[in-house]
């Protein structure tokens, strides 16, 4: 069992940066794929971004590759997400995931319970 807990969402201007992390608990986070997925009002969620446990590597959807970045601190038990130029299409809900696949982008196993990130254009 693995319990998610998101923080860092804001409000900021088109343009601005923002950092979310997301800290987990238990003992066995260094053997889990991080993701980051994100909810805007009226559509489906959608993935943002992930790092693999085994190689250490993100990889990301092309809708913000560039402009995000994913890390993680297996000492901290907390992944990060990096946003920079942001836009007002990246206003959502954002969600930290865990799951034991190589490389998922869907059907990930643990979830948490999101952080609003709205951009102001």
């Amino acid at each position: 069992q693995v319990q998610l807990v998101e923080s860092g969402g804001g409000l900021v201007q088109a343009g601005g940066s923002l950092r979310l992390s997301c800290a987990a608990s238990g003992r066995t986070f260094s053997t889990y794929t991080m993701g980051w997925f994100r909810q805007a009002p009226g559509k489906e969620r959608e993935f943002v971004g992930a790092i693999s446990w085994r190689t250490g590597n993100p990889y990301y959807a092309d809708s913000v590759k560039g402009r995000f970045t994913i890390s993680r601190d297996n000492a901290k038990n907390t992944v990060y997400l990096q946003m920079n130029s942001l836009k007002p299409e990246d206003t959502a809900v954002y969600y930290c995931a865990a799951d034991r696949g190589l490389r998922p982008v869907d059907g990930y196993d643990y979830w948490g319970q999101g952080t609003q990130v709205t951009v102001s254009s």
